[in-house]
């Protein structure tokens, strides 16, 4: 046993023991330090308890970034239970599919959010399990979560359930971002989830004089694990964002001089260009992590030179990999941030399936953080983990001379021109550069000629006075004949994911 607890549980006893008076979340209506939040934890505990959770039962969690996803997500842990992440974006029926599969007894929901109540919507009758439904007050005073936490009256019972936690215990089950078919549970132990993100505060340097601005939603391994459990380790202070407003981010890391802010690409772009920019002390940011298929080298730079934050990280990392697995190091240089994903973290190994003596191929993980399996799932488990433990990640990559991942695309995204396999994220590098464009996609569309040709999905500056001839003439300055895009469409918004990543079946669709 390493020194570091290796159940959930123990890790917030252990942070509570240490650091009691210390800001462990700081939210627009309280302000909750370590001991409080390990008292909040232990009552939502008992009250699950109270409601006949069991040992191993799924919690599913289906709301915002409020101060209650981290309470009850930490008490599920605490009486033993699994805790099952939902996307505020899913509709009802996304949900319902969820629910069903994980067998969920309890739910614990957003009450009406931006104009909605889709848990009003939830099927019921395909729902036998579905016993107790929580809500949390966001828009309205429509909750019953005080209600719920009164009947936590055994905290005996929650601390012996807590106690009993194993380090193998299943924590959470993720379902994959479904950018591609029917998601799957990813099934993680507590050990997992805590090494993880361990290894990844660590590359940062984070620690308890640390104040964490939380954009990324919790039902994302990036809020969930790099976020409330990577703060849980360090004592670092978390500030959850309930929807992300770029002047109200601003305006939150002035005002608790934010000095950690992770998030997707188009975040640091949002800001970066923001007419009130000026108008906001950014001085106190320190360390910035994103990652996606591509960073434009460009917008690193700005965020070291016009936001001056000192340690820009870029990193690698997907579900089934416990939503880690590379990550650059504070002593790499710009470009490196920019163009590669960095080293293994969390003792990953990496290797890259060589294929027709290319030294591009499908970037392999091996270790102790490779997920347990699929739920459900053992076919699909056995055809991602080979019978050598490496998980086979579905993206191409290729390593360059000092080992750092470079991430050419998805597997499935590269096309074939006239013959030549062509990586949709070097093109859009390319076009990320060009004046005016402000995000950028491409996919490969049906050719009769040459069996697919490239087409750029663009969201312009209106002033740039941007057109289709302009910019494909533009790439053909930097690109082969072959891999330069045929034809653009200008869009107002690249349709994403939760995650930040481009949907481009949707692209395919539209196509």
């Amino acid at each position: 046993m390493s020194s570091h607890p290796q159940t959930i549980p123990a890790a917030l006893d252990r942070i509570a023991s240490e650091l009691p008076d210390h800001d462990a979340l700081v939210t627009p209506d309280r302000a909750i330090t370590f001991a409080e939040l390990r008292n909040e934890v232990r009552q939502a505990a008992a009250a699950m308890i109270d409601l006949g959770v069991a040992v191993g039962d799924r919690v599913a969690i289906w709301s915002p970034n409020t101060w209650h996803w981290v309470v009850a997500c930490l008490a599920s842990h605490y009486a033993g239970a699994t805790v099952v992440p939902l996307n505020t974006r899913y509709t009802a029926a996304e949900a319902t599919d969820i629910l069903a599969r994980t067998g969920a007894p309890l739910l614990v929901a957003m009450g009406e959010f931006l104009g909605a109540d889709r848990v009003g919507d939830l099927d019921g009758s395909a729902l036998p399990d579905l016993r107790h439904i929580v809500r949390v007050p966001i828009d309205r005073d429509d909750g019953t979560w005080d209600e719920f936490v009164s009947h936590g009256s055994d905290l005996a019972a929650a601390d012996a359930r807590a106690g009993a936690v194993r380090p193998d215990d299943v924590a959470d089950v993720l379902f994959t971002s479904g950018t591609t078919g029917r998601s799957k549970g990813v099934l993680c132990a507590h050990r997992q989830s805590l090494a993880g993100s361990a290894a990844w505060a660590a590359c940062g340097k984070i620690t308890s004089d640390d104040r964490y601005l939380c954009i990324n939603p919790f039902f994302h391994n990036f809020g969930y694990k790099a976020g409330i459990l990577a703060c849980l380790q360090t004592g670092a202070t978390l500030i959850p964002q309930l929807t992300f407003d770029a002047e109200q981010a601003m305006r939150a890391v002035a005002e608790h001089r934010i000095t950690v802010l992770p998030g997707p690409p188009t975040i640091y772009q949002t800001l970066l260009d923001h007419p009130a920019r000026g108008r906001y002390d950014l001085s106190s940011l320190r360390f910035a992590v994103t990652g996606a298929a591509t960073v434009p080298v460009v917008l690193i730079e700005r965020m070291q030179t016009e936001l001056d934050i000192e340690i820009v990280l870029t990193a690698y990392g997907l579900t089934e990999s416990n939503g880690f697995g590379t990550m650059c190091r504070v002593d790499d240089d710009a470009v490196t941030v920019a163009t590669t994903c960095g080293r293994p973290i969390a003792d990953f190994e990496l290797r890259i399936n060589e294929e027709h003596g290319s030294e591009t191929g499908e970037v392999l993980l091996r270790g102790p953080n490779v997920m347990l399996g699929y739920l459900d799932d053992e076919h699909a488990t056995a055809a991602t983990i080979d019978p050598d433990g490496w998980l086979h990640t579905g993206d191409i990559g290729k390593l360059d001379a000092a080992g750092n991942l470079q991430i050419t695309d998805r597997l499935k995204d590269m096309y074939i021109c006239g013959g030549f396999n062509v990586y949709p994220a070097e093109v859009e590098q390319v076009l990320a550069r060009l004046d005016g464009v402000l995000d950028c996609a491409v996919i490969g569309v049906p050719d009769e000629r040459l069996g697919e040709v490239g087409r750029a999905y663009l969201v312009t500056n209106p002033d740039a006075g941007l057109d289709e001839k302009s910019v494909i003439a533009y790439t053909r300055n930097y690109l082969a004949n072959f891999k330069a895009p045929r034809s653009v469409r200008f869009v107002d918004a690249l349709p994403r994911n939760a995650g930040g990543k481009v949907v481009k079946p949707l692209l395919r669709e539209m196509a």
